[in-house]
Parts: structure tokens; sequence; C-alpha cells
């Protein structure tokens, strides 16, 4: 099964794409990865975006497509793959939909994570994370720590990054809406999309996805 998730920032894709793939038994192929991946292990595409990175710029979609289709192109993903954080705009989907008819393969569905702005904004303004460790993650609503500004795990001091604020959520999503979204259109366009409510358990999200691509295949 080849699928797509998107979403907008806060919608849990990460845990959602990981729980997914595993249950599916397909790898989960994020974009994060990708650059993490390609940088670590020195290869040109790795190179060339750490080069751009490196000087504060953008890394062109040509440089984050190559990257996505090497990883397609591996043996573990012969059979399916799940796409977290790719395509990001409408010409990275394109170019996805280009390399696909190449291979004679085509997309099963793409999984739009539904949430409304406000819960966006609530769940990552709310978010505070361990100065010790990056994985300890707490949130003043949802999973607030026992001493406030106090990581339950460690004792380290917990923080809010800076781009975890409202007024930066706030222009995270204004570029979602304006570069990403106009993909869900697109694929909806071509019968593929399945739109998922992302408010719940994350076991009841996951389980809505299921359903969704039991009834969609």
């Amino acid at each position: 099964m080849r699928i797509v998730l998107v979403g907008p920032p806060g919608a849990g894709k990460g845990t959602q794409a990981h729980l997914l793939a595993k249950t599916l038994s397909i790898p989960h192929i994020s974009t994060g990865d990708l650059f993490r991946a390609n940088i670590g292990q020195g290869t040109p595409l790795g190179l060339e975006a750490k080069g751009y990175m490196d000087a504060g710029r953008l890394v062109p979609d040509e440089v984050t497509i190559g990257m996505a289709k090497d990883r397609m192109l591996q043996s573990d993903a012969a059979n399916g793959f799940l796409l977290d954080g790719f395509p990001r705009n409408l010409g990275q989907a394109k170019a996805l939909d280009e390399f696909l008819a190449e291979q004679g393969i085509k997309l099963d569905g793409v999984l739009d994570l539904e949430v409304p702005e406000d819960e966006v904004v609530k769940r990552i303004a709310g978010r505070r994370l361990c100065r010790n460790n990056g994985s300890h993650v707490f949130h003043v609503a949802y999973n607030p720590p026992k001493a406030e500004g106090v990581c339950d795990e460690c004792g380290g001091e917990l923080f809010q990054r800076s781009d975890d604020t409202e007024e930066a959520v706030r222009v995270r999503l204004e570029e979602y809406h304006s570069k990403t979204e106009p993909i869900i259109g697109y694929y909806q366009d071509q019968g593929l999309l399945v739109t998922i409510p992302a408010l719940g358990t994350v076991d009841e999200v996951t389980a809505r996805a299921i359903e969704a691509l039991k009834q969609d295949s």
C-alpha cells in the first residue's frame, strides 16, 4: 500500500505515520528522516541540502524530490510506503505523480488529518520540552508535569521552543494554508483523498485511519 499523510502542524502526523506504517508493514518515509540520513551519510543530495541550510536558505524542491525518489526505490519500499511531510506543495505532488507513473505504480490513498485551527494552536503552544532530554515532552493542559517548569523524568528545566509560541504557530499555519493545503484539492480531484478527524486519543485516530483505508481500497 502506498499512502501520503497530510495535515496541519500539530495534527499528530508523526505519531500516526509511525503507527500506521507499523500496522501496514510498510516503511515510514518522513522528510526529516530523509534530510538527516542524507546529510549524515554525506550523499551528494545531502551535501547539497546542507549547503543551502548552512547558508540559511530553503532547500530547493528538486533536492527534496531527489531524496524522496531515492528512498522509494530502496528494496524495503518495493511493496509500499507511507510518505510523511512529502509532498509539501503542488510542485512536489506533481513530481511524485510523474515518478510513480515512471515506475508503473500509483498511490492507494491520501490521508488528511483534520484538526480545528484553535486546537492546533492549543496543542503546540502548550508543549514544553526538557532542556536535558528533548524526548521528555509535557503539555500544560494534556500532560502537565507534577511541578511547574520541572521535568518529571530527570528534574531538568522545561521550556517552550521559540517556534511553539502562539504567534509562531499562526505563522506556520499560514504557510501550511498557502503552500501545502492546495495539494488536498489536487488529490481530492483524483479521488484519492480520505479525511480523518484527528481529535480524540491516538488509538482512536489510528483506528479511524485504518478503517478508512479498508473502505477506500
